[in-house]
């Protein structure tokens, strides 16, 4: 837990919660134990949603499907969502989903390994929402740069590993070095580009959010 948990308890409360949809997804996902965005990182979401109303948002690492519905309710009417998912299971219960929510003509899924999808793409993007495998993120920034225009905002979700990225690494079990030293390699690169303004917030898991201004 990066914040105190008494701390996030309390700003958790005042949460408004969501459409009845999403509120089951959200149930059955954690019954599950599929990882989906914590409550405090959805409630920074929707405020970005409304403060930049992307009209073309890319997620890479959908899982089942909960924030690609989530853009998409709280996004700007007729916002549309591309989003990459390596897994099959996942994919094909993404797919139930968006179908289930009656959103499949405003979601795209394309699945595979985004390493590879994100290549392909020549869209550019208004809103990434970075949420895949943490070790890949320093792979996938070139890809995902390229797809992005001046004034595009990338948001990268579980950089701080509840903590564990501030400690040195043989403080972090060994199957987990690989994914910290990646993850302390993509944070400096975040916040040294020179295309970039990117700030660090404590906000669930560690999020960062990255203007391009190049």
């Amino acid at each position: 837990m990066i914040v105190n948990e008494r701390l996030v308890a309390f700003i958790n409360s005042f949460d408004k919660g969501n459409t009845p949809f999403l509120d089951k997804l959200e149930k059955d996902a954690h019954e599950a134990g599929v990882p989906i965005i914590r409550r405090e990182t959805q409630s920074l979401l929707k405020f970005l949603l409304t403060a930049h109303r992307p009209g073309r948002i890319l997620e890479v690492g959908a899982a089942v499907g909960y924030s690609a519905l989530f853009m998409c309710e709280y996004g700007p009417e007729g916002c549309h969502v591309t989003t990459i998912e390596k897994y099959d299971k996942w994919a094909a219960q993404a797919r139930e989903n968006f179908t289930g929510a009656g959103r499949q003509r405003q979601i795209t899924l394309l699945e595979g390994d985004a390493a590879e999808v994100l290549k392909g793409l020549e869209d550019q993007y208004d809103l990434v929402f970075m949420d895949a495998a943490k070790a890949q993120y320093i792979y996938f920034l070139p890809q995902v740069l390229r797809l992005m225009p001046p004034g595009g905002l990338l948001v990268s979700d579980n950089v701080l590993q509840d903590g564990d990225v501030l400690e040195s690494r043989f403080a972090v079990t060994r199957r987990n070095r690989t994914i910290h030293a990646r993850m302390r390699e993509y944070l400096f690169e975040l916040t040294h580009h020179p295309g970039l303004e990117t700030c660090i917030l404590p906000v669930g898991d560690g999020v960062t959010l990255s203007v391009k201004h190049i």
